[in-house]
This record gives C-alpha cells, structure tokens and sequence, in this order.
C-alpha cells in the first residue's frame, strides 16, 4: 500500500509518494507541489494529495500512510491567536506565569519586550489560586485539595466563556492525585472544555517551565486539535482512508489523537521533517557530519549534525514564541530568510532584508499576484540565477519585467545603485544573515564547519550554497537529489515515537540507601508508560526499542544534559557507566568534564519508538561516459556574486547520471529546484543522485 508524505511550508506545500511492488503502478516515487493555503492549511494539502494521487495514477483507497509535517500549532504561538486559557493552581502561587525566572531577554537593553508579560498564556484575571499543598521530597499531602474552591474556580472560568483549562499545581511530578482531580471536577462543570494538567504535560521538576509548557498545550490545543480532526475527516470524505501521522519536534511519529491530547509536542513539526530528510540523503552517501540549511519561501531552518546523530535541544533553550516550552525538540534554528524575504530600506537608511516574507500570496512581485515589494527571488531571477520559463517546470508564471520595477523603485533608486548592484546587494544580505545563524548553530557550539558539508534544500537551498559554504568555510555543498520535497521525504524516513519523563532526584555518585531501587522502579514504570502508548497505536510488543536516558548535572549547575542508560537492571555497574555518559556528553557540549565532582540526576527519560518502512530510494545508473550532452539544455547570462556576467549552461538533473562531473560556471535545473555552480567550482552526482558542490582543486 502507498505512502504519502506532505511537509506544509510557508510558501509551498510539498509532497511525495511512494508506491510499493503490490500497487497497481507498481513501485516508484512521485513529487508534487501546490501553494500552501495559509487561511486553512487543511486546503492546500488536501488538494496537494488528491493531485499526487492521479498523477501517479493509483486510487485513494491504495494509500495507507499519510505522514504529515505542519507548522498549524507554531503558527498560532508566533501569531498570538490561541485560545483563551484559564489556570487553577497553589495559593500563593498564581503569578509564577508573569514573574518567570527574572531573566531579562536581552541583558543591556533598556526597551525589551518580555513575551511571558506582554503576551501573557494565561491573563492574571483567569489565573485562580486553589488551597492544595504537596510537600518535597516524596510528595506528601500538606494541605488536602479544596474541591469546593476547585468547583466555584471552574463556574467562574464557565461565566467568562473559558472552554480551555489548565491545572498547574506545585510539586505534582511528586503526586498527581491533586491535579487528577481537579480535572476530574472542572470537567464535570464545564464538560466540552479542553482541559489539560501539568503532570500530563511535562511530569517533571521546575514549576514555571512546567506551568508555562502546559499553558502553550491549552493555548494551541483548541485550534490544532480541529485542524487535525477536520484534517482526517476531510481525507476519509474523499476516499482517503489512511493511517494519519504527525512529525513532532522529536522528529518522531505521533497519532492524531497524542497530538490532540498534546499539541505542544508538534510545536516544531514542520522544521524537523527537513533535518531527517537532510540526514537520510547525506547517509546513503556516507556523510555524517553536516550543517542542514533548509531554505524556503519564508524562513531558514539550519541544524548541525555530529556523526549523523540528531541533537535533542537543551530543555533550558526550547523557546517558542518567547514562552519556555519544556519538551524534546530538535536543535535547529529558524529565522526569517528565504525566497520571499522582502527587501526594504528601514527608516534610517539601512538596507536590509527579512524577516517579513512575501509569502505564497501575494508572492514574490514576479509572481504577479499584487506583490509589489522586491524578494529574494525576484533579485535571483533578475540575476539570470533563476530562470522565468523554468519555474516549477514552467508551471509557475513568472514576468521578470516585474522584478526589475521592484528592485529598481524600491532598492536601486533610493541607494542610488545599479539595478544589478542592488539585486547583488539583497543577495548578499540574506546570505549573510544566513551564515550568522549557520556559525551560531556550529562554531558557537565547538563545531569547526570545515570539517562539515553544507546541505542546503528547500526550493531556494541549493541556489544559495556554494556562497554560504564560502562563507561558513564549509569542505562543499550537498544538493540532495530532490531538495525542494526533502523535508517531505523525511517524513517518509522516521519512526513512531514517545518520550516519557518522571524527575526524581538524588546523588549518583554517592547513591544510597533505597535510591537505586527506587529509581530501578521507576524505569520500569516508564518503560511500561511508553510501551503502553505504542501498543495503543497498534504496535506489536515486538516492534518496541525502549531507549532509557538520565538527565543529570554536577552538583551546583542549573541544568541537565541527557545521558544514556544501559539496558537491563540498574546495577551499580550501570549507574557508573550512566555517570560516565554524562562526564562524556558535558565534554562533547562543553569542552570539558570533572570526574571528582558529585553527579546528580534530576529526571529519568524513556524514548519508546516503532521503527517504520524507510523510503527507498534507488542508486543512478552508471554515467557510460562523462558527455553532459543529453543533459545540456541552453546557455543564459548570470551573474554571479564577484559581479561578473557570464554565458552560463543549464543543465537537465533528470539526464545526469552517477559520476557525470559539471565544471563550473552552471545552473542544474529540476522541477522543484534549481542549483548553482559558480565559476572556480565544480559539481560530482553521486551513485544516490546527490550533487556534490566543491572548489576545483
């Protein structure tokens, strides 16, 4: 049975589909790509799938998987249009939400926003204290729940029209009965309410992290659970009867229903498909170490990964629309850079370019849909870098003459530049912004990227490589086989997966008493926690890979870094080898170690996953001889970003076989993207069909 994977980007949505031997197309892979609908994201994939599927010419009903990467709960974060959320939690504790950590966002400003008071999760007037009181360390009772105050809290969220609620009281990763309960009753009162409690979340230590987490379930809950439900019922009307899953910030699977119930796990789904697929296509080529640069219609997303390992961000870094979300995401940073960056010139003179983004409608000005502010692409385009006729296959209108205008009466003319000199200038910029955020995710972590292969994809990626690489002093440039739908192939990539926490702390290195059978006990609660929730999902005990973490510190730090946890009982010998993993991991991330200082772990971590089909993808056929003449299509001026114009050769991707070689200057040309080869570079395709981008030696 086929499987789809369908990756919702600010500007295009992407697709692949990967039918299998028994199909009635037999086994192949087909791409499609369609404007994302902004409005309702639900429109554009809808018709996105329906599309793929008479292309490839199967029926519906032959589509089993559908894996989907959608940026619907980042969105509502970012664009402040959430659900209104009521809060019961500790007297005496309602305004932890506002006061924070006390950390200024940025230390010597004197005019900063502080996203947690200014946009606040939850309003001061629907945080409503509850008298409950469970005590550190074993989480015994101190003051019993106050149903009455519980009941009269929930009538007054009902008055105000509040339908989404959560339950945030002090130390319930210690005893939950409290916070179980008051849902219990807030449901009874307000029953089609969405009601969430923080030990369902994140059962983990830290009160405003874990309060400010569960505020953003119930704030982006509402709206992602009905796109999702919407989603799925508008697939099955139309004859798609398949399995839905979704990408999480993990990079795991997840059913509709887990992320209903948590949204705030799917916060970072659209970026993360893009770092799995990037991953895939450097394996089947046996690179390891690479710096991802997915590049878009309307963001850059750029991750490193160390000896093809995917790094789980640091909990005290995961921030979302300012707000601390304390749950497992990818390390990877966004930021607004890609083909529909608007170019502008700022009220004191400054050139500059994003992080506005002209979006799929209007679109670029050459789009001719009403844009009329000079992009990214429009300065590509007027560049020779992209071609008019080519865009998407032709499918894409493109008037070039619109460009020019743009860049010539809002750039050239003001700056009193060429034409030419300004698109050059915007390209610059963007790389440039780019490349600081590409240093920020390596050097500044102790990643040297000359030892790191850039791998730019996305529609706009490849084009802009070599001149990021340059930049970065990256060894070159992948260009996967496919980059405009690598994200969506990822998808295609990547396994069922749960994480489940439980915070306990105690001394490692000095460990006594019960510790060890206390903490041998809760490992195999967790176990049987994420178990639990595969089988549900129709997993066989069989198919279940249990990966057990601590999450410790020395003694005196303020946070945790993660360390992998030997398989079996939890013997002495096991707990130095966990205390190993850690002195080894704060290396890694920091460059150095104490092994005489104390070791304390502060939460235990089991990842359960259910491994999926990979996507197959198969080798090119041998190139018989290195003639390019199948593939040659016509020359074209570019220019290129020393300033020089050339008679530049596109040639056809589709006709390169492996071990074809391009010398530089040239453009390869394919329907969802297009490649750059500058002057002084040359380009090797690969046996698995990556463009492999280098200086000449």
């Amino acid at each position: 049975m086929a499987r789809i994977g369908v990756d919702v980007g600010g500007t295009n949505t992407d697709i692949i589909l990967e039918t299998f031997a028994g199909d009635s197309v037999g086994a192949g892979i087909y791409r499609h790509k369609v404007p994302s609908t902004t409005q309702d994201q639900s429109i554009g994939v809808l018709q996105g799938l329906l599309e793929v599927c008479d292309k490839a010419g199967i029926e519906r009903n032959e589509v089993s998987t559908i894996v989907h990467g959608t940026t619907v709960a980042t969105n509502i974060s970012i664009e402040h249009n959430g659900a209104e959320v009521g809060m019961l939690t500790t007297k005496g504790f309602r305004d932890i939400l506002h006061i924070g950590r006390h950390k200024r966002p940025h230390n010597f400003s004197l005019h900063f926003d502080v996203p947690w008071q200014s946009k606040p999760l939850v309003k001061r007037r629907h945080r409503i204290p509850i008298s409950e009181r469970i005590l550190p360390p074993f989480g015994e009772v101190e003051v019993s729940l106050n149903e009455e105050e519980v009941r009269q809290a929930a009538n007054k969220l009902k008055e105000s029209g509040i339908k989404s609620v959560i339950v945030g009281f002090l130390f319930s990763f210690l005893n939950k009965d409290h916070e179980l309960r008051a849902k219990e009753i807030v449901l009874e009162e307000i029953p089609d309410a969405y009601v969430c409690c923080s030990c369902e979340v994140v059962d983990a230590m830290r009160e405003y992290e874990r309060f400010s987490t569960t505020a953003m379930n119930a704030y982006i809950g509402p709206k992602t659970s009905l796109y999702l439900n919407n989603l799925e019922h508008q697939l099955k009307e139309n004859g798609i009867d398949a399995d839905l899953r979704i990408i999480q910030s993990n990079g795991g699977l997840a059913t509709v229903d887990s992320c209903c119930e948590k949204p705030v796990n799917i916060l970072m789904s659209g970026p993360a498909g893009g770092v799995i697929g990037g991953s895939y296509f450097a394996n089947l080529d046996d690179e390891k170490n690479i710096i991802t640069v997915d590049i878009g219609g309307t963001s850059a997303d750029i991750s490193t990964l160390v000896g093809g390992d995917m790094k789980i961000m640091n909990p005290r870094d995961s921030y979302v629309g300012g707000h601390p979300v304390m749950v497992p995401m990818i390390d990877l940073i966004t930021i607004g850079a890609g083909g529909g960056s608007i170019a502008y010139i700022d009220e004191a003179g400054g050139f500059q370019v994003g992080p506005r983004s002209a979006g799929s409608m209007p679109g670029p000005a050459c789009y001719d849909r009403g844009g009329e502010e000079p992009t990214v692409t429009d300065a590509n385009i007027l560049l020779g870098r992209l071609d008019p006729d080519q865009m998407l296959g032709g499918n894409l209108k493109i008037d070039p003459d619109l460009s020019y205008k743009a860049i010539k009466e809002k750039i050239a003319d003001p700056l009193g530049l060429s034409v030419k000199d300004a698109a050059l200038g915007i390209i610059r910029i963007v790389n440039n912004n780019m490349a600081l955020a590409i240093r920020s995710n390596s050097v500044a972590k102790g990643v040297d990227p000359r030892e790191y292969m850039l791998m730019p994809f996305g529609g706009a990626g490849p084009v802009h490589g070599p001149a990021l690489a340059e930049e970065v002093n990256a060894k070159g440039v992948i260009a996967p086989p496919a980059p405009g739908i690598t994200s969506a192939a990822g998808l295609l990539t990547t396994n069922l997966k749960y994480e489940v926490t439980r915070s306990y702390l105690c001394e490692l290195t000095s460990i006594s008493g019960n510790h060890s059978e206390v903490l041998q006990s809760l490992l195999e609660e967790l176990d049987e926690e994420a178990s639990n929730k595969l089988i549900k999902d129709g997993v066989e005990y069989s198919q279940i890979k249990l990966t057990r973490f601590a999450e410790c510190r020395y003694h005196g730090q303020g946070f945790e870094l993660r360390a992998e946890i030997p398989e079996g009982k939890l013997t002495i010998d096991a707990i130095q080898q966990v205390i190993e993993n850690f002195h080894l991991q704060h290396d890694i991330d920091y460059g150095y170690r104490y092994d005489e200082a104390e070791v304390e772990l502060v939460t235990l971590r089991v990842v359960g996953e259910s491994p999926s089909k990979i996507l197959q993808w198969n080798k090119l056929e041998p190139a018989s001889s290195n003639s390019l003449e199948e593939a040659f299509m016509y020359e074209r001026e570019t220019t290129f970003d020393a300033g020089q114009t050339l008679m530049t050769p596109r040639y056809d991707r589709s006709y390169l076989l492996s071990g074809h070689t391009i010398d530089g200057p040239a453009l390869v040309m394919q329907h969802d993207s297009t490649c750059l080869v500058p002057p002084g570079w040359n380009a090797s395709v690969s046996n698995f069909g990556n463009l492999m981008i280098s200086k000449s030696s």
